[in-house]
């Protein structure tokens, strides 16, 4: 039976009342309660009646699907706001993600209605004019969820098979590189002048609209809120709209009424020569012409194939082990003084039955289309001397002759390797990005250590000093582990950049009270660089004055009294701010390690992607037996004067 509850998951579209569609607008007459982005709750607000609103921030995405979920199953009818189009980028499939976690089944479960909304690619391309008249695509710069290795994978891929491209997340105040790198991307493929549209809050109150290239497009301001479509090879600019012609010009004359092929012509495969009909029917043709001259050349060539079948033949039935067969020199000439046809089918056709050895041998010469004849002889000859058919001397010439492609030594798979893994000439080098600072306590570098820094910099790559007393260093390579390398050897500390713990500590007053340092190396040995759901900091002060704030960070440790004080769930930034939660006091050193280490796997494992840690802290409740206790409400003061 159909549960009493049911979820509405709606796309909106870009905002605007009148491109709302009609179920989209009954959808939320019909709904009891809506759960949506703080901003798509505001947007649709004039369209609520009443209805309960359960509105989060940004990355919680998790939480709002299984709010929806939850408030189903009590009987409720539920709707969950996107804009745009709910399956593209939007709550759709996350909600379904929820339910099939549960065992959700349609028969007995809540009942589920998506319901389409209008999408950024095809707002924004009505206001760019017709970008999207031919084949495209739709790709998120955000790489919150999604590796950037595939993402930029799905780049080239789309660049180099000339679609029209919509970026979507193109950039935010964290994430700036990626539309960097795509750009260079896409310019390996296309045209500088390529025209781009950056559509901006598209029919909303702060729609702004840029027409652009390719080449000057990171020129103009391009971020969160921004559509960014990049046209394809064909497409132009008229007027200061954006223009993919169909192809209509192929098979129609667009200035006169009146045209040269008839409708009952015009999807004859004659008339589109382009087309994959059109192609197989001239492959066809070219196939039986191709046959009729081979089936000419052997003719001609029969009476000289026919001794060197005999001659093979003959030898290989009747020669003793190791002498030459009769014919054995006749055929190892043939390369070399056959005509064309016969060589390769006289060797050929007398090889395979009389050699049941020589059957396991790479036939790709043989099978290779328009093979030579030298070639087929070449490779004919080679089962021959596999097959022991040959002398001595002629197998081992053969043998040795083919070695390359069968067996190669380790010196030449190596090199062949090298050749391999080269990068391509004119191929941009990958941008890599690392944290290096020269210690946990540490925050002095050495003037060696700095000029290192400034050579693997170069003039290609830069330098980014953070708060957290680390130097990011991104630099174009193609051999990222030996930069690793030889920055460890300069007794760098080397993490990776993004969603990881990250081990920070005090400067131990100058190393003056220096008892925690060995905890502090510890955990940055142990659970330095290891991935994360979101970017985690684990911060340790080495005295009671805690002066380099461990107790505002995700997870902070105060050394006090010869033992550690705990401190989970501190938020930093935003206007709901606030220390971390002391969970502990008095930790014994030979503990502190581990229960921080189980911490952190326990975030690691239960984690959603893209949850930070307090916000995991106060889901779970419970973390290796620290209940989570909810942070005092901050009191708003209105100040007596200023601002």
């Amino acid at each position: 039976m159909q549960g009493q509850g049911k979820l509405l998951i709606i796309g909106f579209g870009p905002g605007a009342m009148e491109h709302i569609t009609k179920r989209a607008l009954e959808a939320l007459q019909e709904s009891e309660v809506i759960i949506g982005y703080n901003t798509y709750v505001d947007l649709i607000r004039p369209l609520l009646k009443g209805q309960a609103i359960v509105r989060t921030g940004m990355t919680e995405e998790v939480s709002r699907a299984q709010e929806a979920v939850r408030q189903a199953e009590m009987g409720k009818i539920v709707a969950v706001i996107s804009s745009g189009d709910a399956g593209v980028y939007g709550m759709a499939g996350l909600v379904y993600e929820v339910l099939m976690e549960q065992g959700w089944k349609p028969d007995t479960g809540v009942a589920v209605e998506v319901i389409p909304g209008v999408s950024a690619i095809q707002s924004c391309a009505s206001l760019l004019g017709a970008p999207v008249m031919h084949d495209a695509c739709t790709i998120s710069l955000s790489d919150h969820l999604t590796p950037w290795e595939t993402i930029i994978r799905r780049v080239e891929a789309a660049a180099s098979a000339d679609f029209v491209i919509a970026l979507y997340n193109p950039r935010s105040g964290r994430r700036t590189r990626q539309i960097v790198e795509t750009q260079e991307m896409i310019l390996r493929y296309r045209d500088p002048q390529t025209p781009v549209g950056l559509v901006k809050s598209a029919y909303r109150e702060r729609q702004d609209v840029v027409m652009t290239t390719l080449e000057d497009m990171l020129n103009h301001d391009i971020g969160m809120l921004t559509t960014v479509i990049i046209g394809n090879s064909s497409t132009m600019m008229y007027e200061g709209l954006m223009v993919t012609p169909r192809g209509y010009q192929r098979k129609y004359t667009l200035n006169t009424a009146e045209q040269s092929l008839r409708p009952h012509e015009r999807l004859r495969t004659e008339a589109e020569p382009w087309s994959l009909g059109a192609r197989e029917a001239r492959a066809a043709a070219s196939g039986e012409a191709a046959g009729e001259s081979a089936a000419s050349d052997a003719s001609a060539a029969q009476p000289q194939a026919e001794p060197a079948l005999r001659g093979a033949s003959t030898g290989a039935g009747t020669a003793p082990q190791g002498q030459p067969p009769a014919g054995a020199g006749a055929a190892a000439a043939m390369p070399a003084a056959s005509p064309a046809g016969s060589a390769g089918t006289a060797v050929l056709a007398v090889e395979r039955p009389a050699f049941a050895a020589a059957e396991a041998a790479p036939r790709t010469v043989a099978e290779a289309p328009r093979a030579g004849a030298a070639a087929l002889a070449a490779e004919a000859l080679t089962r021959l001397a596999a097959g022991g058919a040959l002398a001595s001397e002629s197998a081992s010439r053969w043998l040795d002759a083919a070695a390359p492609s069968h067996t190669a030594s380790a010196p030449q798979a190596a090199t062949a390797t090298a050749v391999r893994t080269a990068p391509e000439p004119g191929r941009k080098a990958p941008l890599f990005e690392v944290g290096v600072s020269p210690g946990v306590g540490n925050k002095k570098f050495t003037a060696a250590q700095m000029a290192l820094l400034a050579q693997c910099a170069s003039e290609d790559g830069e330098l980014e000093y953070t708060p957290e007393h680390q130097i990011i260093l991104r630099v174009p390579t193609f051999e990222p582990e030996s930069l690793v390398e030889e920055l460890r050897a300069a007794n760098f500390i080397v993490v990776p950049i993004g969603d990881v713990i990250k081990v920070k500590a005090c400067d131990f007053c100058n190393m003056e009270k220096d008892d925690a340092v060995p905890m502090a190396n510890h955990l940055q040995a142990v659970i330095g660089g290891l991935g994360a759901p979101k970017e985690t900091s684990v911060a340790l002060n080495g005295c009671g004055m805690a002066c380099y704030g461990a107790v505002l960070e995700d997870i902070g440790i105060v050394y006090r009294k010869g033992a550690y004080d705990l401190f989970l769930g501190g938020k930093k930034f935003g206007r709901n701010a606030h220390p971390a939660q002391p969970v502990a006091e008095g930790i014994p050193g030979d503990q502190i390690g581990g229960i921080v280490e189980r911490i952190v796997a326990d975030y690691k494992e239960k984690g959603h992607p893209n949850e930070r840690f307090h916000k995991f802290f106060k889901r779970v409740g419970v973390i290796q037996g620290f209940r989570h206790v909810d942070a005092p409400v901050t009191v708003e003061v209105n100040p007596i004067c200023g601002d």
